[in-house]
């Protein structure tokens, strides 16, 4: 008898040994908080690494899925195996990403970029709201899927910003574009596949006299404003986070400082992306709010108007604590290159333009997505694993790094080496990455059990209306957090907590739009924190084992963002 045998053996003689019950609810829900507990007790308070810690975690989950939950074996081991997929292709968007910055660095285009940068503002502060806030948000209006972190961190570590720096900034603005990201995924695909054909819902939409797509309509409409609120506010939290956590004096104020600037380039792209909600609908805000705001602010900086008369930048790189820096050094001695600031931006211009024609033209976005690998009903059980790997950013990453070996007329070796050098990044962020997301596919597939419990996710929640009552305008972005928090995705979470939003709205007779944009928005709040999504920004720039302390580092922004959406939803109703 093999030992896998053996185990399935051992695990079916205690599900039926141990007797089942009919949990209560606050019972049932301290059990289902417990992933994520352990996730951030080892992480936050013990600080042992991402490595370490979610291999534990998902075994804790596995136990509780298993002897708590008795979800079937079968369905635990397709659940991971779902999420094997899953891991493979963010592993597929990491990789492409590296390549593509080693690319740039082969050519000697870094340096170039690095210098258009510099000939905008030396303002550090400037630099970050342009990349970060701005070309970030561009990028995940077209793809999404943690796509603008592990873009614009090494970009940012390679024009001089000390590594954690410009993770923590990379994720600070994955919340705000969130919401609409990859052409509106999180709510036409999200909010949607949560909500359809449900009789309720239908029941609900009807009584409104609204139509379905009216409804999906009416709600990212109300997430735009409750997004262009607390947005317009975050390149500032941005800017005094950097200047008090990596400024010479440690002070917020440094920041504060450039209120002008920052507030200004915030209302640059969410007056766009909240127009763009009401007249377009829910695929184009965040894409249209980055390129307005790209248009305006670069301009606006480069004239030097409402940016504070005193420079701001790093210590010195020798005065740098060990724990700013990163394994990944990019290396930007002087290269003779006659290349044009144009040129070297034309890769990075390239990945906007063909993420849009892949997800906005019908015919090249039919051709991409023809292409599809599936296992349905995965061990018998009614789950699927499907992926197309075509549609997937890294694709569209790999197409631009081909046309740039020959645009910048690269060496095959310097090429060999940009492709070595990628490799290794992938091999330390494996067992990490992989294993939360396993972890989130198991919490999240555990609604098929003997003793009749909703998943662990919605159990949770469940446990959450009971205490909320009527202050749950307050509570539905905490719920969406959890949900980002767990599945590494505002498109997961919506999925996950829709039509329980919905339902909660219901039962005390709120407005169902109102909570499921709040929903959307603490979703999109919860992708700052997630720790799939810090694996994967980290490791870009050699960042592994740090997980926890970034972790504690963004709950001070994602605990604005969820704490002043609650509010704003309150004051809605």
């Amino acid at each position: 008898m093999t030992r896998l045998s053996l185990g399935l053996l051992v695990i079916r003689e205690l599900q039926t040994t141990i007797p089942g019950f009919i949990m209560p609810i606050g019972v049932a829900a301290g059990v289902a908080i417990l992933p994520i507990l352990t996730v951030l007790l080892l992480l936050v308070g013990v600080r042992l690494p991402a490595s370490r810690t979610m291999p534990i975690a998902f075994g804790v989950t596995v136990a509780i899925a298993l002897l708590v939950w008795r979800v079937p074996w079968n369905w635990v081991a397709a659940a991971s195996i779902q999420g094997l997929v899953i891991s493979a292709e963010i592993l597929y968007i990491v990789f492409g990403a590296i390549l593509l910055l080693n690319t740039l660095q082969a050519s000697g285009a870094l340096q170039v970029i690095r210098q258009s940068l510099l000939s905008v503002s030396s303002d550090r502060r400037v630099q970050v709201i342009i990349i970060a806030w701005l070309f970030g948000s561009f990028i995940e209006g077209a793809s999404g899927f943690g796509t603008p972190a592990v873009m614009c961190v090494p970009l940012l570590v390679a024009i001089g910003f000390p590594a954690m720096a410009a993770v923590i900034a990379a994720l600070i603005i994955q919340s705000t574009p969130s919401t609409f990201g990859a052409v509106g995924t999180p709510i036409v695909v999200g909010i949607d596949a949560g909500l359809s054909g449900v009789a309720a819902v239908e029941q609900e939409i009807e009584q409104l006299g609204l139509s379905y797509g009216e409804y999906l309509y009416q709600i990212g409409v109300t997430a735009s404003i409750v997004h262009g609120v607390v947005g317009t506010f975050l390149p500032l939290i941005l800017v005094a986070m950097m200047t008090a956590l990596f400024g010479e004096l440690r002070s917020p104020w440094e920041g504060l400082a450039a209120w002008k600037f920052a507030l200004f380039a915030g209302l640059a792209f969410t007056v766009p992306y909240t127009i763009t909600a009401h007249v377009l609908g829910p695929e184009f805000p965040t894409l249209i709010g980055g390129l307005v705001g790209l248009a305006i602010v670069v301009p606006v900086a480069k004239r030097g108007w409402l940016i504070p008369r005193q420079s701001w930048d790093f210590p010195p790189r020798e005065q740098w604590k060990d724990i700013w820096s990163g394994s990944q050094v990019l290396s930007l001695s002087p290269i003779q290159t006659a290349m044009s600031p144009a040129m070297a931006w034309l890769p990075y211009v390239l990945v906007g333009v063909l993420l849009v024609i892949s997800r906005v033209v019908l015919p090249v976005k039919t051709i991409l997505r023809s292409l599809q690998i599936s296992w349905p009903n995965i061990l018998g059980t009614t789950l699927t694993a499907t992926t197309q790997p075509l549609y997937l950013p890294p694709t569209i990453l790999l197409i631009v790094v081909a046309i740039t070996y020959g645009l910048h007329r690269i060496k095959p070796s310097d090429m060999q080496r940009a492709l070595g050098d990628a490799l290794p990044v992938i091999r330390q962020v494996t067992v990490a990455l992989g294993a939360a997301v396993l972890l989130a596919r198991v919490f999240i597939n555990s609604g098929t059990n003997a003793i009749g419990l909703a998943s662990m996710p919605l159990t949770l929640a469940d446990g959450m209306a009971a205490i909320a009552g009527q202050f749950w305008a307050l509570v539905a972005p905490v719920v969406g957090l959890l949900g980002a928090f767990v599945a590494g995705s505002v498109t997961v979470s919506n999925m996950m907590f829709s039509l329980f939003q919905f339902g909660v709205a219901s039962q005390l007779q709120q407005s169902t739009p109102l909570i499921l944009a709040l929903q959307c928005v603490g979703a999109s709040a919860g992708n700052m924190v997630c720790v799939s999504n810090i694996v994967a920004a980290a490791a870009t720039v050699g960042l592994m084992g740090r997980e926890g302390l970034l972790i504690r580092l963004l709950l001070i922004p994602s605990l604005y963002y969820i704490g002043l959406a609650g509010i704003l939803g309150l004051l809605l109703l």
